[in-house]
């Protein structure tokens, strides 16, 4: 019959179009300038950006990764740290929330000890507890100047059953270690979710401290 109308696609047939790419949507928080752009940055472009200015509300960053075979896309939102620019994007910020990564800057305590306030945004935003979480130091190349010792943020981490993670997104020697962060979350997600991406209920907890390792460029490689 003329037009084959109905015709099934046959053997040779892509079936790519119809395979849907799961997204997984990852916030980043903390104070201003502890480098929550950077991070992004880095890990969705592969570059440290020359010039960065405050983040006005929100910025929106998508890297597609592939993880055993299946192609995921990973959403990262970069938050204001300044409250003034916060109060009209929270809600929407923190709505179907995958994982979350709380940053502070390693040379400056007062980030760190404000990582309270932003948890406690974070829960009263109800966030799921079984969402994964991951604490980051950044700039932890400025060895010379850090004020925020590994083990005050280990004992911190372990607190609040999260991973954690002491990088520099400006130095490129750190760079695997800051893909690391947010390829760990979307392996642990991609292997948590059974269901829905969208339906969080039902989450096996589990905290463990994870060391990245070096080949988390790797398509394939999991860091967890």
């Amino acid at each position: 019959a003329a037009g084959g109308g109905g015709r099934p696609p046959g053997p040779d047939s892509s079936l790519e179009p119809y395979v849907q790419t799961r997204i997984f949507k990852i916030i980043v928080i903390g104070d201003s300038n502890v480098g929550k752009t950077c991070l992004t940055f880095r890990f969705c472009g592969g570059t440290f950006p020359d010039k960065t200015e405050a983040t006005i509300g929100v910025d929106f960053r998508e890297k597609t990764v592939e993880i055993e075979g299946e192609r995921i896309k990973v959403q990262v939102w970069d938050t204001a740290g300044q409250e003034r620019f916060r109060k009209s994007m929270v809600e929407h910020y923190y709505r179907n929330v995958h994982a979350v990564v709380f940053v502070y800057d390693v040379t400056k305590m007062t980030s760190f000890t404000n990582l309270k306030t932003w948890i406690e945004e974070c829960n009263g935003h109800a966030v799921p507890p079984l969402v994964p979480r991951v604490l980051v130091g950044n700039k932890c190349d400025l060895k010379d100047l850090i004020q925020v010792p590994s083990s005050m943020a280990l004992k911190f981490a372990d607190a609040h059953n999260m991973l954690l993670f002491e990088t520099s997104a400006k130095d490129p020697k750190e760079s695997q270690n800051v893909d690391a962060i947010f390829m760990c979350l979307a392996c642990r997600l991609k292997a948590q979710r059974s269901l829905p991406c969208r339906d969080l209920e039902g989450w096996p907890g589990q905290a463990r401290r994870l060391e990245p390792t070096h080949d988390a460029n790797s398509k394939n490689s999991c860091p967890c």
